[in-house]
């Protein structure tokens, strides 16, 4: 029961939700949510923790990025069911179409960037 009610609860917060159908769409890292989102990096971090910790999703380190993805080979039982039904789930809430759309457009590199650019004009000031 432990399994069920941790894998509910981190579904029942909508931003979390939102953050899952993004991943089923590809990997992502922590700015690319924060841009798709327009949530603060510490939020998202949260947010990621709580779905990992449910076993929704998992993550890999890659050069700088850490990349988070849907666990689809998760062994909790209710994590992986609630998975396959999100992939069908929600497609014509204006919401998650929203942040579905802006997927492709989002670039790491380019946010990145404009982050470290935001860095260097803070530290001239």
């Amino acid at each position: 029961m432990k399994q069920f009610i941790k894998v509910m609860k981190a579904l029942s917060e909508p931003n979390r939700v939102k953050i899952v159908k993004a991943l089923l769409k590809r990997a992502m890292c922590v700015c690319e949510i924060q841009a798709l989102t327009s949530l603060a990096q510490p939020t998202v971090s949260k947010h990621l923790k709580v779905l990992e910790e449910a076993d929704l999703v998992t993550f890999s380190k890659e050069s700088l990025w850490v990349n988070y993805r849907i666990h689809r080979e998760s062994p909790n039982l209710y994590a992986k069911t609630l998975i396959q039904l999100l992939e069908e789930w929600l497609e014509d809430e204006a919401e998650i179409k929203s942040i579905i759309s802006k997927i492709e457009t989002i670039d790491r590199y380019q946010i990145c960037l404009a982050n470290l650019n935001k860095s260097k004009k803070k530290k001239e000031v």
